[in-house]
């Protein structure tokens, strides 16, 4: 299935074809589903209109790896690195980049920390003056993931994630990601709250009303997080997500020529629940007007 790339877009997806521009490398990334139950929603971001890559649009906590990630410091329990590499196809090394950024990202854009004082504990409170410091200091990176956990006594659970997708940002984009999806329950006792940054507003949503508002075109979203709440939405509880076997397939929207027009070609089994109306390009604009809320999910 093809969707248009207009304008200047297209202009680079021709030149990057014909071979005189080169992609962007793409930077590695983590992107976390964070879940609650009774009934199932997710916890979505809306990117400020400023930002430079996807402004405007839900998404769901992530971002790219941060080189201290991959410390071999960080305190970890559960699947280790090796085994995370075997699911995403990379290096332990990166493996262990990924994970480590897939927990940091979650605790800086959401308040939800996967760790805990022992292979199996985790924290049950994140809120005070204290954790909010060392979240900037995170952003700020001032502090590293590692020198965070090892200050509050705390390991990584890596076994609180559940490998999802891969997705890579097409060639044609200036900014790009590789980037793996994994899904995480919102731990017992812990709350999200409105933290700001690159955050415009934050929401907890069932995925078929965030699904609903995309279709309405009251809501900008990427195809990758269109896809991931529509089989989100196949779920009654966070229970059935983690117990669907997954195997991970990379999906990487391409660029053609079609009768003259460039278009950005990505795969059937993945347009099938995506509506023409919904990808655009990263730089279009469309007005959202899901709900807003600054209140911290429970």
């Amino acid at each position: 299935m093809g969707f248009p790339l207009p304008g200047e877009v297209g202009e680079r997806a021709r030149e990057i074809l014909a071979g005189r521009l080169a992609p962007v490398p793409a930077r590695d990334a983590a992107t976390v589903v964070l879940l609650r139950d009774d009934p199932l929603e997710v916890y979505l971001l809306r990117r400020k209109a400023t930002m430079a890559f996807a402004a405007g649009a839900y998404v769901f906590p992530g971002g790219s790896v941060d080189p201290r990630d991959a410390d071999h410091t960080v305190a970890w329990a559960g699947p280790s690195p090796a085994e995370w590499g075997e699911v995403f196809r990379a290096g332990e090394s990166t493996a262990r980049g990924l994970v480590c950024a897939a927990v940091r990202e979650t605790f800086e854009e959401s308040g939800v920390l996967l760790a805990g004082p022992s292979a199996d504990t985790v924290v049950t409170d994140t809120t005070g003056a204290g954790w909010e410091a060392d979240r900037l200091a995170l952003i700020a990176r001032t502090l590293s993931f590692a020198e965070f956990l090892d200050r509050r006594g705390l390991v990584l659970r890596s076994d609180l994630l559940k490998a999802w997708a891969h997705w890579i940002t097409p060639v044609v984009e200036p900014r790009r990601f590789d980037t793996r999806f994994f899904v995480a329950a919102l731990p017992s006792g812990q709350r999200t709250r409105d933290v700001g940054g690159e955050a415009s507003g934050v929401a907890w949503m069932r995925p078929r009303d965030a699904l609903a508002a995309a279709r309405a075109g009251t809501a900008r979203m990427l195809p990758p997080t269109f896809r991931t709440l529509t089989e989100m939405a196949a779920f009654e509880s966070i229970g059935d997500v983690f117990a669907r076997p997954r195997s991970i397939t990379t999906v990487q929207p391409e660029p053609a020529e079609v009768d003259g027009r460039m278009v950005l070609m990505i795969p059937q089994m993945i347009t099938e629940a995506i509506p023409e109306a919904i990808p655009g390009t990263i730089s279009e604009t469309i007005p959202e007007t899901i709900p807003e809320t600054g209140e911290a999910g429970e």
